[in-house]
C-alpha cells in the first residue's frame, strides 16, 4: 500500500509540474477567441469592406 502511495504521489506531482500542455491549451483558446473576433468583424464590417474595395477598384480603373 505505501509503495501505490509513493507513486501516485510521485505520479500527480510529475503531472502538476508539467507545464506545457497548460501553455498549449492557454494559446489555443487564445487563437480560437482571435479567430471568433475576426469573423464577427467579418460579418459586420464586409459590405462595408466589399463597397470600399469596389470604388478603390473603380477609381483606378478610370485614372
Amino acid at each position: 500500500m505505501a509503495n501505490l502511495q509513493a507513486f501516485l504521489v510521485a505520479f500527480f506531482t510529475r503531472f502538476k509540474e508539467k507545464k506545457e500542455g497548460q501553455a498549449l491549451v492557454e494559446y489555443a483558446l487564445i487563437l480560437a477567441l482571435i479567430a471568433i473576433v475576426v469573423i464577427l468583424a467579418l460579418t459586420f464590417l464586409g459590405n462595408s469592406v466589399k463597397h470600399t474595395v469596389n470604388n478603390i477598384a473603380h477609381a483606378v480603373n478610370n485614372a
